[in-house]
């Protein structure tokens, strides 16, 4: 595995980085989709161990490290991206309409800071062509070795309150039945007016539509719905995020995601004129601080999921520690590449070593008590 990270690291990741961003995403997208369908992976199966399994919210997921939102927009990969390391795949942002996002460019790479800044703007293919390409590639495998979440966001020409709620429940409608979990994103900062529905009233009209939609359409046909989660800004006050858990806890959703990109510019980074959503390491400490709050505020009592800045085993163990019961990577795959996972899981096992822990379960918000 080492020596597989040494050539991404050393010839491959400097040939990708003479292309312009988000064409070197695509071809590697496009390569691992044709490695998926042929069969072709590095190892037999997904990487697993009885200390790091996890079940959340009835999903049994055999490590803890996932693949973030942003990465597999389409879920073109989803065949290849367990045989890395990863313990679940969270693809999308999906939107009910197709779209082609923002005008490029727009995305950045900041190699020195282990950085991208993105104002993708939810370019998607659109829900139900999404739930055609998934519903094929389960025909073709029964099922797929690791969780698979969809991530759905809010099209872009869609205005009124009335409109929003109905085009995220028309996704949810076309991609349940694909889904072992469901996310809810409604903090990308380049969707204009999509942050707005973290509002306390807003997001309690959404997650409340959205949730009875859910066991509506399970009930039909007769199985469990997916959980059902919501990704959050790292944006957000104190007062902002007690709203979010609040909701999180009355209208019954699984959990938080916490989070995504941030807007902040500090220090370093306030010359840096470019829009969009900053990602990666200049983004551990605050991601870190919203998963905090958001443990503190729900005392434990929803599931939290980490993303945003992890780029090692000891992120990840930290993300852990404060509350998220697991993590998700994306960034950090562009800087160090697609072996990352297995690095990180393995490192973890050698931390609950020093550390005399039996299961990756009993760190969860361990340093709350």
């Amino acid at each position: 595995m080492e020596t597989h990270a040494l050539i991404y690291r050393r010839a491959l990741r400097p040939i990708l980085f003479t292309r312009d961003p988000e064409k070197a995403h695509e071809l590697v997208i496009d390569m691992l989709a044709t490695a998926g369908t042929m069969g072709l992976h590095p190892f037999r199966r997904p990487f697993t161990h009885s200390r790091l399994r996890t079940e959340l919210a009835g999903v049994s997921f055999p490590n803890p490290v996932g693949l973030a939102a942003g990465c597999d927009k389409d879920g073109r990969a989803i065949r290849a991206w367990p045989h890395f390391g990863f313990g679940f795949v969270e693809i999308g942002t999906v939107t009910a309409e197709p779209q082609a996002g923002n005008p490029k460019p727009r995305v950045f790479r900041f190699p020195s800071e282990g950085a991208l800044i993105n104002r993708l703007g939810f370019n998607s293919i659109g829900s139900e062509a999404v739930a055609r390409g998934l519903a094929r590639i389960r025909r073709q495998r029964a099922r797929l070795p690791v969780p698979i979440g969809i991530n759905i966001g809010k099209t872009r020409i869609v205005k009124t309150d009335d409109a929003v709620v109905e085009d995220y429940r028309t996704s949810l409608r076309r991609l349940a039945r694909h889904a072992d979990f469901l996310v809810v994103n409604i903090s990308s900062p380049n969707t204009p007016g999509l942050r707005e529905w973290q509002e306390r009233d807003h997001m309690s009209r959404l997650l409340a539509a959205l949730t009875a939609e859910n066991a509506s359409m399970a009930a039909k046909r007769e199985a469990a719905p997916p959980p059902l989660f919501v990704k959050v800004s790292p944006d957000m006050t104190e007062g902002e995020l007690e709203g979010v858990a609040e909701v999180a806890m009355e209208t019954g959703v699984a959990g938080i995601i916490a989070t995504n990109t941030t807007v902040a510019r500090e220090g370093a980074w306030s010359d840096v004129d470019q829009a969009g959503g900053l990602s990666g390491k200049p983004l551990k400490e605050l991601a870190l601080a919203t998963l905090r709050t958001l443990y503190r505020l729900t005392q434990g009592r929803i599931p939290l999921i980490g993303v945003g800045g992890i780029a090692t085993a000891e992120d990840a163990y930290a993300r852990i520690r404060a509350g998220a019961s697991l993590i998700e990577i994306y960034t950090a795959l562009v800087y160090e590449g697609p072996y990352l996972p297995l690095e990180i899981n393995r490192g973890l096992l050698k931390l609950m070593d020093r550390d005399g822990v039996s299961s990756i379960s009993e760190l969860v918000g361990a340093e709350n008590r």
